[in-house]
């Protein structure tokens, strides 16, 4: 062997290790298919280059393009050019059945074998009529062919890199493919099938990931059609936040910043914000009265009104038989008896709905409606109200008891224990802390852990102001209408000032107008009622 050979041998031997540590250390699939094509032509010296990957389509497998490169052309389709490939993919059966033998393309993928063409013009085995075309639209003259399948470790073919004209690097004339370079193009091939595999793999358990993440968001929605889409939005108005917190130039946020794995994190963990809920009763979720439970207990409730009404009828009428003289009275007495009756059952109907106040006033009347009797179907006597009702009739704000209260809580906690169960790799090592925290407060007096400010991450402050946003927004709550921006913001003000959310960041959510832009996305259009958000600062 001469020693120009030999040294050339030894510049493509160090290139290709170098091209091997490349290819294994790209996570971006585009870059991935350039780095893969560029090794390619490198080495060959191949004036263009195509690469496939084999998918299925509508239960087919086609060769579809992924990066088409042409020098003399300046031409770059695909990977990172954000320019669209406009070929259709190439089916490896045809119609009947039968193998697509006749482009080179998919006849390689067939037959797992490299293919050298000398001068493509003159194959008479394989069509490249698809290619002549192309050549007079262009003004080429494709010429020269290598295409080598890509196997993976069980030698399936999960692509085709094709080559196209190799140069004389001195002369630059269009020259057939060395069959030399036949083998190290092979074991390029190799390496770009392994590196191609993993980065197909990562992407196969990413998008397995997300769609059980989802999925397990519909389910937590799908309990109740009053949080509807609720672990939808908050991933959501948490990236705006996350995304204005990136972009700040100013302020305690202007060091942070988030790298392709770090959204990623913060993605899978809003999305699995509320997953506790799924160990939450129906009846709590779904709690739309005070006395909801399986079934709106205000129906019992109407019921005993109505037999009382019925029992004091009867009763009167009694009197009006035995004390005739007194009938005209009698008769307006149960007149006035039985609207207050009906007075009092639209009381007890209004109360069940529940709202942000109920006043003393109002509790009042609840306990001494309790205190009417009616005779059951044993004859006893019993209280209109039991005891129960009437705790759940008083309830301030919103339809649940404290107990019923600490038992939705208790959801956090079982956020964390399923999230920390599972064996999250360490770029989503962090999804815990920042879907268990959304209901920690500034001060330390929200729960499940009590957290402080200093013990939080900005992610998981981020996410509790999204979360409660969210809920005080949202149109499919039956207990209270929607709420305007206005009342909302105003309520998160009262909660910065109270030390419940963090300050800079309600700052910042007013300054970037995440507000805005989340409401014209997602809220009717009613609810934007604010442009001067200064008076909330």
């Amino acid at each position: 062997m001469s020693d120009t050979k030999y040294a050339l041998d030894k510049d493509i031997f160090w290139q290709l290790i170098e091209i091997s540590m490349a290819l294994s250390s790209e996570r971006n699939s585009a870059r991935l298919f350039e780095k893969i094509l560029d090794a390619a032509q490198d080495i060959t010296q191949a004036d263009g280059g195509t690469l496939y990957l084999l998918k299925e389509k509508n239960g087919q497998q086609v060769l579809e393009f992924e990066i088409l490169r042409n020098n003399s052309l300046n031409l770059t389709l695909g990977g990172s050019s954000g320019r669209p490939i406009p070929f259709a993919p190439l089916p490896l059966y045809r119609e009947d059945g039968s193998p697509n033998h006749n482009n080179i393309a998919t006849y390689t993928a067939l037959t797992k074998k490299m293919e050298n063409i000398e001068d493509a013009y003159y194959a008479e085995h394989l069509d490249f009529s698809g290619t002549k075309a192309f050549d007079t639209r262009a003004k080429y003259r494709s010429k020269s062919f290598l295409t080598i399948p890509l196997c993976n470790h069980v030698q399936e073919v999960i692509g085709v890199l094709q080559l196209v004209n190799a140069k004389n690097t001195t002369t630059g004339e269009t020259i057939s493919f060395s069959q030399d370079l036949e083998p190290i193009v092979a074991a390029l091939a190799s390496s770009a099938a392994i590196a191609l595999e993993n980065q197909i793999l990562l992407q196969d358990h990413i998008n397995l990931l997300d769609a059980f993440v989802q999925v397990i968001a519909q389910a937590i929605d799908a309990k109740s059609s009053h949080t509807s889409a609720h672990c939808q939005r908050v991933p959501a108005l948490t990236e705006l936040l996350a995304q204005a917190a990136c972009e700040t130039q100013a302020g305690a946020l202007s060091a942070f910043n988030l790298n392709e794995n770090d959204w990623y994190e913060l993605r899978v963990a809003s999305w699995l914000h509320d997953c506790g809920k799924l160990a939450t009763p129906d009846y709590l979720l779904d709690k739309a009265t005070k006395l909801h439970l399986l079934n709106d207990g205000i129906e019992t409730v109407k019921a005993r009104f109505a037999a009382l009404i019925a029992q004091k009828e009867l009763s009167y009428y009694k009197k009006m038989i035995t004390q005739s003289s007194l009938q005209d009275e009698l008769q307006q007495q149960l007149h006035a008896d039985v609207e207050c009756l009906k007075s009092d059952c639209v009381f007890i109907e209004t109360a069940n709905k529940g709202g942000e106040f109920m006043s003393a006033e109002a509790k009042a009347r609840v306990h001494k409606i309790a205190e009417y009797c009616w005779i059951n179907h044993l004859n006893d006597e019993q209280p209109l109200l039991t005891p129960k009702e009437v705790e759940f009739l008083c309830i301030e704000r919103g339809t649940i008891n404290f107990e019923e209260r600490q038992k939705i809580n208790d959801h956090m906690k079982v956020t964390i224990q399923m999230l920390e169960s599972l064996p999250f790799p360490k770029n989503l090592k962090r999804v815990p802390e920042y879907a268990g925290g959304h209901h920690e407060k500034m001060d330390g007096t929200g729960f499940p852990k009590g957290l402080t400010r200093e013990q939080m991450s900005w992610p998981a402050r981020m996410m509790a102001i999204a979360d409660i946003f969210e809920a005080l927004t949202a149109s499919e709550r039956p207990y209270k209408p929607a709420m305007k921006i206005s009342q909302a913001l105003s309520i998160l003000q009262r909660m910065r000032d109270q030390n419940h959310i963090d300050g800079d960041l309600f700052k910042l959510f007013l300054e970037a107008r995440v507000w805005e832009i989340y409401a014209k996305r997602y809220l009717k259009p009613e609810q934007l009622d604010v442009e001067d958000f200064t008076k909330y600062l």
